[in-house]
């Protein structure tokens, strides 16, 4: 058994990846809770910090995540949830919350 490192709130950043494309949709945060609920459930349960509150995603929109795999990170403070989405992952409506690109000092987008 792994055990992973919560930090002193009792959470652990879960990054959220398409088990097909590879495209990162989503970090968001788990607790003990949340993760067993994953684990038992198969579909993606986080905890929210802004309402205090454990949620499924897609409970209200119907987009769940179901889980394929969960990976830990070397130091066992992060987590890798490989997924397949039933819809948007993004509030916005978007496949990813990855969607906008931050540009440089310059205001370019492309750093090469």
């Amino acid at each position: 058994m792994i055990e992973l490192h919560y930090n002193d709130r009792g959470l652990i950043p879960a990054v959220v990846q398409d088990a097909v494309s590879g495209e990162v949709l989503m970090v968001a945060w788990m607790n003990a809770e949340a993760l067993h609920l994953t684990q038992v459930t198969g579909l993606a349960h986080f905890w929210s910090r802004s309402r205090q509150a454990l949620w499924r995603k897609g409970e209200t929109s119907g987009n769940v995540l179901r889980v394929d795999r969960i990976y830990v990170d070397c130091d066992a403070d992060t987590l890798l949830l490989r997924v397949h989405p039933a819809g948007p992952t993004c509030h916005t409506g978007a496949v990813s919350c990855f969607y906008r690109i931050l540009p440089n000092e310059n205001g370019e987008t492309n750093v090469e």
